[in-house]
């Protein structure tokens, strides 16, 4: 986990959600949006697109609908994260 970082037990789950091979289709986009606003800057760009930053990554992401991610958001979000050092093992 990036250092200092401290993420509550529903944090946890939605993060190892986002890291179970394969890419689960079952997780909610209020989920990731509460663990983003935890580790990260979200700003809404445009009704249902945030611009989500932390350390150097910066990515868009569309609200999807129903509520949960696409399995290509899972691989972009999972991506994103493990580049600024947050995993469910560190």
């Amino acid at each position: 986990m990036a250092e200092g970082l401290e993420l509550d037990g529903h944090h946890r789950a939605t993060l190892e959600k986002i890291f179970r091979h394969p890419a689960g289709h079952n997780i909610q986009w209020h989920d990731v949006f509460s663990l983003l606003e935890r580790v990260g800057t979200v700003t809404e760009v445009h009704g249902d697109r945030y611009k989500v930053k932390f350390g150097f990554e910066i990515e868009t992401f569309h609200v999807p609908h129903p509520h949960d991610l696409t399995e290509e958001q899972v691989i972009d979000l999972r991506r994103m994260l493990k580049a600024a050092g947050i995993t469910p093992d560190s």
